[in-house]
């Protein structure tokens, strides 16, 4: 995917179950041409300036996403219990929280795709509940799974969603060679989605997304299947569109993805919200500074797990199968535990002495690892 050609494209109109559900007064989108004003520019260089022209989210309201003791039980489980959350409008929000911590479910009744049982909620000024059409006609959700269609091509599922949200034919033929070609999928435009890849089917369904641009952005594990080349692009896309103004409220099971992108971080377990803040509030509330060391030979990480724990106390497991980390404030003891490994012949590509990861405070806020977890699976009654 090029992401300096698909700056143009991140708007999720896919909401989860693309039924009726998208299709509110929603004008359709003009056609953003992603070539750069300014040929010796990236096309991301004057996205900002460039997307005014295309209409910009105005709101009355500081804040683009407000909730108040939202709760959701499915039989006798209770999804959600009583999540409060306020985003900024303009920012990136993440959402993180173990398997099955509520954080799909929450994103849903945001989106007006299930009916919270209880508490309240606004989106861009509009009650979910009672304004659910207005809601829809503002918001994109982008879910864990590709929705695309599977008998038809890229280019078919691309016109097909295109003139269902009101673009004419020619200009739906347009704008899917444009998000074809921004995805790095114009050379597969012809073939049945059932023969792409898992990372076609991925992009393919990202850039169905992406026809109409919304104010705000649900993202829902957006860059799970894609290789690291294209989730960092994805992340362009993010970065560019929160500097236009766009809200965007990203769940991700990926630490480093909500450490990159997020301007606030929401972590929910058991249905609750159990912390907020920054990425660094959020570090600095599990303790002082931690040793992280990457090793050369990722076999010896049992051997360097033992020695570390021996010098500094508990160590962590990092989801780079070569890397350790563990707390320690004290420059002297990291110094003397990296010597440690080196005497005993544990290879080291480096170390540093730093904040503790993201990975750390989710560990110690809820018990384990979103590294280790599957994407959520709702409960249906």
């Amino acid at each position: 995917m090029r992401s300096s050609e698909a700056a143009k494209a991140t708007n999720p109109a896919s909401l989860q179950a693309r039924s009726s559900s998208h299709h509110g007064n929603r004008v359709p989108a003009q056609t953003y041409d992603p070539r750069p004003t300014n040929p010796g520019a990236s096309p991301l260089d004057d996205f900002p300036e460039r997307w005014e022209s295309y209409g910009s989210m105005s709101l009355s309201s500081p804040l683009a996403v407000e909730a108040s003791g939202l709760v959701k039980t499915f039989g006798d489980v209770r999804a959600v219990d009583g999540v409060d959350l306020a985003v900024r409008s303009g920012s990136v929000y993440g959402v993180l929280g173990p398997n099955g911590a509520g954080k799909t479910t929450t994103i849903r009744m945001l989106a007006t795709l299930l009916r919270p049982d209880a508490g309240s909620g606004q989106v861009l000024g509009h009650d979910i509940v009672r304004e659910a059409d207005a809601v829809r006609g503002l918001v994109s959700l982008t879910g864990q799974m590709a929705s695309v269609d599977e008998d038809l091509t890229g280019r078919e599922n691309l016109i097909l969603l295109a003139r269902l949200l009101g673009l004419r034919r020619a200009d739906a033929k347009a704008r899917a060679a444009e998000l074809l070609e921004a995805f790095d999928l114009d050379d597969a435009a012809t073939r049945l989605v059932k023969n792409y890849s898992g990372g076609m089917r991925r992009r393919l369904d990202i850039a169905a997304s992406l026809v109409v641009t919304p104010e705000l952005l649900f993202l829902d594990e957006p860059t799970t299947g894609l290789d690291p080349r294209s989730r960092n692009q994805v992340w362009d896309i993010v970065r560019s569109l929160a500097a236009a103004g766009t809200t965007i409220l990203l769940c991700t099971q990926y630490l480093d993805e909500a450490d990159q992108l997020a301007d606030g971080i929401a972590v929910i377990d058991h249905g609750r919200v159990i912390a907020e803040g920054t990425p660094a509030q959020l570090k600095a509330s599990v303790g002082g500074g931690a040793l992280h060391v990457r090793l050369l030979d990722p076999d010896q990480r049992p051997e360097a797990e033992r020695m570390l724990a021996e010098e500094l106390g508990a160590v962590h497991r990092e989801s780079d199968p070569a890397a350790l980390s563990a707390q320690c404030a004290d420059a002297d003891r990291a110094a003397e535990a990296v010597a440690e490994l080196a005497r005993a012949g544990v290879p080291i590509a480096e170390f540093s002495l730093g904040q503790p990861s993201l990975d750390e405070v989710f560990l110690a806020l809820t018990g384990s690892r979103a590294q280790d977890e599957t994407v959520e699976t709702e409960v249906t009654a």
